[in-house]
């Protein structure tokens, strides 16, 4: 329900131009305009950030393990990875439409669509909570940790990064960022509802699927 709020708050924030949205979102790019003035590495930092972690990255990689759940015979992970990764593209595109929020003039970078919600914001937090969902079950107590604080400054670093560029508005990657939450609660369900359907045939589900 946060997550919700805050997206719907965004939203009418960006369409309605709430002074304090847009005192936020201006005073951010023009410091990070100000950064890479100043800087001459830092577009070519934040843009390498960016792409490496990438939406387009998480779902090359969720594509081979999508393909290694089927093989291994665990449909709701390869499902649930299908939704909530790859689906997080055309559910970006759809945000966009309404949306329909210009991008920032002072843009260092070149990029597509229009600005509201961040794609990549959507994309690296749904990728990424949707791989940790999957893989946790398989990774040492100990190294969870590791992961999660690795994962959350990977969708950190991408946002503060689609700022730093100036391709988007730190509204919008807030916006971004709750979407990509939300969508991987809508997507979790249909896994454990495969998983259990599977386990009343009688056919294994995937470990701790039933937690």
């Amino acid at each position: 329900m946060l997550a919700a709020a805050i997206y719907v708050a965004m939203w009418i924030g960006s369409m309605s131009s709430w002074a304090w949205m847009v005192g936020v979102d201006s005073s951010t790019l023009a410091t990070a305009y100000r950064l890479a003035a100043e800087h001459p590495a830092w577009v070519g930092t934040w843009d390498a950030i960016c792409t490496l972690f990438s939406p387009f990255v998480f779902r090359v990689v969720a594509v081979g393990m999508i393909v290694h759940a089927f093989i291994r015979r665990k449909p709701g992970t390869a499902v649930f990875l299908l939704l909530a990764v790859e689906l997080s593209g055309p559910l970006t595109v759809l945000a966009k439409w309404v949306g329909d929020r210009p991008r920032p003039d002072t843009a260092m970078v070149s990029a597509s669509s229009t600005s509201f919600p961040s794609g990549h914001a959507v994309g690296v937090m749904a990728s990424v909570l949707a791989l940790a969902v999957v893989l946790a079950p398989y990774v040492r107590a100990d190294l969870r940790r590791v992961l999660a604080v690795a994962g959350a400054l990977v969708v950190v670093a991408v946002g503060v990064g689609r700022v730093a560029l100036n391709v988007h508005h730190a509204s919008d990657v807030v916006a971004g960022w709750a979407l990509g939450y939300l969508w991987v609660l809508v997507c979790l369900p249909v896994m454990r509802a495969i998983d259990r359907t599977r386990a009343v045939a009688g056919t294994p589900a995937a470990p701790d699927t039933e937690r």
